[in-house]
């Protein structure tokens, strides 16, 4: 997604200094772009649902498809009434303007960069809705419904929409310090991973968390929901071209590899540790290997992607063991230690890996004629201060919340299940 807003032939000027000319819709790459769009709806639903509604236990299955399936529709909304020209409107470095609310100018014939403008929204909406869903695996199990509605708004509108300007707009801080973030690694994976990480401490374990065990209750569901992920992270990343050509395909090439590659360090490492590889774990690494590949996605080649998809799988496997084993923190669905570290792993390396022969600096080197030095201490900046602003804010939401519905479930309610105490229905019977 680095060729955002201004379109390829823009954002070459911003970094690189190319000359601008006009752009006309091509319907090539506004096809593909709608294929995309249609791909990372996919991700969320049903993809994300199944992933997650199966790594629950059987009395909270219900509520989980319900948050998923609430945080879009709510998502969508926002992103129509403000979201969009908070991220994407012409403003300062830190957060848009308000020209675009209601999607005002947003019209049959407005173009962006060489897709209708209609369609680059429609785009952006299905990565707005599925930050804040990656968000509630984190606390799954004990969070009142309402409270997961109204943090959710508030997050995306506080927390996703400015960084989202700061990266991929024109006039964004670290988009014009040259920040290397393809398809989302700070946008998505460092605000998703870092408020997940939030989240869980401040609301605290699960009853029984470290004392009774809490298997997945369907890793048929789960297999079933992690296959449609990578299926629809094609459009996450080779999307994020917001072209049909070849840095979408070479997108789409290196984001399978990671897959793969993550996967199979993830299965050696449990195989190594525990003596037998999982379904767990094998799905679990290839989500590592996606989502540290996607802010590298646009600029690596194949060996890059293999050696990032590698380092995913095994840092990514020790920080999970890490958070809950040593911390004890109750990440339920391990969102930080996949998506968070995965993200700041992922942006990283996007520095050492990006090739001067692939994506907008073919033939460029780096954005400004930097060093690999100068790139990734930029691509540092960009970690540290999402991270920064993503639990600060986090955090404050969190308490604002608490004050307005309250946060958890009593342990009754949480004993008896939330499909029942919110939802007054049984995903099966008991």
């Amino acid at each position: 997604m680095k060729y955002i807003k201004k379109s390829f032939l823009a954002l070459a000027a911003v970094l690189v200094g190319l000359p601008v000319g006009a752009q006309e819709i091509n319907g090539a790459d506004t096809a593909w772009v709608m294929t995309s769009t249609a791909l990372v709806l996919f991700m969320t639903l049903p993809g994300l649902a199944l992933f997650y509604g199966g790594l629950v236990r059987t009395r909270n299955v219900l509520s989980v498809l319900m948050q998923c399936f609430a945080i879009t529709c709510i998502a969508s909304l926002l992103w129509l009434f403000g979201g969009y020209s908070l991220a994407f409107d012409s403003g300062n470095g830190m957060v848009g303007g308000v020209g675009k609310f209601l999607l005002a100018g947003v019209t049959e014939d407005s173009v962006e960069g060489s897709i209708p403008e209609s369609v680059f929204v429609l785009y952006q909406m299905t990565f707005a809705v599925i930050t804040p869903a990656l968000i509630f695996g984190s606390f799954a199990e004990r969070v009142r419904f309402g409270a997961v509605m109204l943090f959710s708004a508030l997050w995306l509108l506080l927390v996703y929409a400015p960084v989202t300007h700061w990266v991929w707009d024109a006039d964004g801080w670290l988009f014009k310090r040259g920040l290397l973030d393809f398809a989302g690694g700070t946008v998505v994976h460092i605000t998703a991973g870092i408020a997940s990480l939030v989240c869980a401490i401040v609301l605290g374990p699960r009853t029984g968390f470290g004392k009774t065990a809490m298997p997945p209750h369907n890793m048929t569901m789960t297999v079933t929901g992690a296959g449609m992920l990578w299926v629809g992270w094609f459009g996450f990343n080779g999307g994020s071209a917001l072209s049909a050509g070849g840095n979408a395909g070479m997108a789409m090439l290196v984001t399978h590899i990671s897959a793969a590659s993550g996967a199979v360090a993830w299965m050696l490492m449990e195989r190594f540790k525990f003596g037998k590889p999982s379904v767990l774990g094998i799905v679990t690494g290839m989500v590592a290997g996606l989502g540290t590949i996607t802010p590298a996605s646009g600029f690596v080649g194949p060996a890059g992607a293999l050696v990032i998809g590698l380092v995913a799988g095994v840092v990514c496997f020790l920080a999970t063991q890490y958070i809950k084993q040593k911390l004890k923190i109750d990440d339920s669905l391990d969102v930080f230690p996949v998506h968070g570290v995965g993200g700041i792993i992922g942006t990283f390396m996007a520095g050492i890996f990006a090739s001067s022969s692939i994506g907008i600096f073919s033939g460029q080197g780096y954005a400004n004629g930097n060093t690999m030095v100068d790139q990734l201490g930029i691509q540092l900046i960009g970690i540290f201060s999402t991270l920064i602003y993503t639990a600060v804010l986090t955090f404050v939401l969190l308490k604002v919340v608490n004050l307005i519905t309250g946060l958890r479930v009593s342990v009754e309610e949480e004993t008896t299940g939330l499909d029942i105490v919110l939802h007054d229905e049984r995903g099966y019977d008991l």
